[in-house]
């Protein structure tokens, strides 16, 4: 099945394709699966949304920080399991998608609570220093503004590197972080094309919102998450050796 292009009626489907014919092959197959859980991963992300537009509307950042803290909490484990969903698909799990979610679930809870209230922290300071550049009488400098954007591109780095760790193995806090400036290191423009790209993706949401709150149900959190872990996938698999990792466990239960 194509879903944005037409079907190639000489690609056969049960062969693991590379470069774009993959990237076409995994929406084929995936798509569906994954705008079902992103429906689910919205609905994760509501508390901390309303958290945060509250402590907006209110100017308060004793609202800011409780809200940000416990609705990210609440997004975790949600973020967790499409992480995990999007990995599995690039390295062909067979196994019933729900199966899987439910099974990312049981696993990964418990570790997603703190990155995720993490999280939900920086992304509420975020969000709200820069409603207060909007709210300034005088525009901000162009240091401040560099410095702010500078902040989210770092943190987009971490985000995207950070959750297909958890997800996929049981480490320290220190590794993860020590595979992360390693990885950004070596592959420091293929990191930064991902976060950019990421960044892009949600300007475009907030330039043309109200309109963009439309798609997020659709698009929303699935389509960047995606399309940044496939960029990165094959130096994350030749790094961590995701895959060679997973037939051994596989082969030795």
């Amino acid at each position: 099945m194509g879903l944005f292009t037409p079907d190639d009626p000489y690609e056969d489907l049960s062969v693991r394709q590379t470069g774009f014919a993959r990237y076409k092959q995994l929406l084929s197959e995936h798509a569906g699966h994954w705008f079902r859980i992103n429906l689910l991963t919205v609905a994760g992300a509501l508390p901390l949304a309303a958290g945060i537009f509250v402590s907006i509307l209110s100017s308060s950042v004793l609202v800011l920080l409780p809200c940000s803290l416990l609705g990210g909490a609440v997004f975790g484990p949600f973020l967790a399991g499409l992480f995990d969903s999007v990995l599995r698909a690039l390295r062909d799990d067979p196994n019933n998608w729900w199966t899987n979610y439910k099974k990312s679930w049981r696993q990964n809870w418990a570790g997603s609570l703190l990155p995720g209230a993490l999280l939900g922290l920086f992304v509420g300071v975020y969000a709200f220093m820069g409603n207060l550049f909007w709210w300034a009488q005088s525009a901000p400098s162009l240091g401040t503004v560099a410095l702010w954007l500078f902040s989210g591109f770092v943190l987009l780095i971490l985000n995207t590197l950070f959750w297909p760790q958890l997800v996929l193995f049981r480490q320290t806090a220190l590794n993860r972080l020590r595979n992360i400036i390693l990885f950004t290191a070596k592959y420091l423009w293929k990191v930064a094309g991902a976060a950019l790209l990421q960044m892009a993706y949600l300007a475009a949401y907030v330039l043309f919102a109200p309109w963009t709150l439309l798609l997020v149900p659709l698009l929303g959190l699935w389509y960047i998450v995606f399309l940044s872990q496939f960029l990165l996938y094959d130096a994350l698999n030749q790094e961590l050796r995701i895959e060679e990792q997973f037939a051994q466990a596989a082969e030795n239960p």
